[in-house]
C-alpha cells in the first residue's frame, strides 16, 4: 500500500473531486474498505513536501495521502496555509465535501517564504472530521 510501485502494469490513478471523497475518503472514514487500498496515512507535520516521494502514492505530479483531522499543517523546515476560500464539492446535486486549497512555506509563519508547492485537502460534510485526504503537487520546473 502506498506507492505507485504497487499498482498493476496499466494502471492510471487520476480521480475527481467527488471520486476522492466518494470512494475514498468517506469509505475510509467510515472504515470501510478502500479498493483498490493504494493511498496511505501518514503524518503531514512530519514532512516537508519534498519528502513525500517515499510516503504518499504518487501519481504523475500529484502525492495522495490521508492525514488526522487534527494534525498540525507545520512541518520541520515550514507550514501549510489556507490561500483561498473552500470549494464544495457535489455529487448528485448535492454537497458532500469541501476542497480546501493551501500553499506551503518555508520558515516561521511570521516570515515565511511562500513556494509553489500546493495542497488540496477534502473534507466530509457529514459531521466525520476525523480523517482529511490529502493531495500536493510538485512544482513545475
Amino acid at each position: 500500500m502506498g506507492g505507485a510501485s504497487d499498482l498493476p502494469p496499466g494502471f492510471h490513478f487520476f480521480p475527481s473531486d467527488e471520486e476522492l471523497i466518494v470512494h475514498f475518503l468517506r469509505r475510509k472514514a467510515s472504515l470501510l474498505p478502500c479498493q483498490p487500498d493504494i493511498i496511505p496515512t501518514i503524518l503531514l507535520n512530519h514532512y516537508d513536501p519534498w519528502e513525500l516521494n517515499d510516503k504518499a502514492l504518487q501519481a504523475g505530479n500529484q502525492w495522495y495521502f490521508f492525514s488526522h483531522a487534527t494534525q498540525s499543517r507545520v512541518t520541520p523546515n515550514g507550514y501549510w496555509s489556507s490561500i483561498c476560500a473552500d470549494e464544495t464539492v457535489k455529487s448528485g446535486g448535492c454537497n458532500i465535501g469541501l476542497k480546501k486549497t493551501l500553499v506551503f512555506s518555508i520558515g516561521e509563519s511570521s516570515e515565511g517564504i511562500e513556494t509553489n508547492w500546493i495542497m488540496h485537502e477534502y473534507h466530509l460534510l457529514d459531521g466525520r472530521k476525523v480523517l482529511n485526504l490529502v493531495t500536493a503537487s510538485r512544482p513545475h520546473m
